[in-house]
């Protein structure tokens, strides 16, 4: 089970914009900077991402189909601005995984909770 898309399309609107200016410099948070399958536009999209030991991890709680998923998936890399720092990411994974065990223990309890199973596994250049 993912997110119903009016949850998604009411963050797009709401959430992300209230989220936008402090995303970057918060622990859990982070703005993933992609562009555009078709219109190669930059987006900069506010997520809830994790530290690997290679990079981060982002629960996938609207499915891998979102566009920010499939533009990152296509371009092969994006660029992740956390914490005040930014990274270049590559080789996106997507990664199937019920026990969620790429994600710290509280945050996996939640994802339990709404049945999130899919992660985008993004390595540091």
């Amino acid at each position: 089970m993912v997110l119903p898309k009016n949850v998604a399309r009411f963050n797009r609107v709401v959430t992300n914009r209230i989220t936008k200016p402090f995303a970057d410099k918060l622990p859990g948070f982070g703005i993933l900077i992609h562009r555009g399958r078709k219109s190669g536009r930059e987006f900069r999209t506010p997520l809830n991402l994790f530290r690997t030991e290679d990079g981060f991890v982002v629960a996938l709680t609207y499915g891998s189909d979102a566009d920010w998923v499939r533009n990152v998936l296509a371009a092969g890399g994006a660029e992740v601005v956390t914490r005040g720092n930014k990274y270049r990411v590559q080789d996106p994974e997507l990664v199937h995984d019920e026990a969620r065990r790429p994600m710290p223990m509280g945050v996996r309890q939640f994802l339990g909770l709404v049945g999130v199973t899919d992660f985008l596994m993004l390595k540091r250049e």
